[in-house]
């Protein structure tokens, strides 16, 4: 018997049409994020922030910086993923409870922090971080709109320095794409062609 989660992986479409009356509350656009976050980031940094675009208003604005892109607008709710450029500061207070639980031992976790201070150093290298957290994060909330229900679309059409502009973002944040959620109209293609796994998997 096929598991559910491959099911979902298998049948999951980008929508590109998106019903404009479909709206979500609160609580489920904090249970998308909620899941999205159980995504894996290097030393469990979590150096990501989600900015949920809801009201007419902020979608518009959104909708100008993705040149134009209608389901910007007409998707319940378009997240903008943002990579936070890796702090290893943060993490005593990341770990703290995983410590006091007693799954790590306190040197283990100052190892962490200075690993994670030299890896990142350079500004590639944590600009490089900052992204993949941000694209685990949108991939996990992907999947768990697909199991809620609901319908989605990346998004990498947009002008970065203006939405950063826009948005207020804060110097550590790079917008890493968009993430339009909703319920989808009539009308979407369905999963486009994939190429054969033996073009792209080499097994050494």
């Amino acid at each position: 018997m096929t598991h559910p989660t491959i099911t979902l992986i298998e049948k999951r479409v980008s929508a590109n049409l998106f019903d404009p009356s479909h709206t979500l509350p609160a609580a489920d656009i904090e249970r998308l994020v909620g899941l999205a976050t159980r995504a894996p980031t290097a030393y469990n940094l979590q150096n990501w922030r989600f900015i949920a675009v809801q009201s007419p208003e902020a979608k518009a604005r959104l909708r100008a910086i993705a040149y134009g892109q209608k389901k910007v607008s007409d998707a319940a709710v378009t997240f903008i993923l943002c990579g936070r450029l890796p702090d290893a500061a943060t993490l005593p207070d990341r770990l703290r409870p995983f410590i006091q639980a007693g799954f790590m031992p306190p040197a283990m976790a100052d190892a962490w922090r200075e690993g994670a201070d030299t890896q990142y150093g350079g500004s590639q290298a944590a600009r490089d971080e900052a992204l993949r957290s941000a694209t685990f994060g949108a991939a996990t909330l992907i999947y768990a709109a697909e199991a809620l229900g609901l319908s989605s679309s990346a998004i990498v059409g947009f002008d970065p320095d203006a939405l950063r502009e826009e948005f207020s973002l804060e110097p550590d944040e790079i917008p890493a794409l968009l993430v339009a959620v909703g319920r989808a109209a009539e009308g979407n293609w369905p999963q486009k062609p994939r190429r054969p796994v033996s073009e792209v998997l080499d097994i050494l």
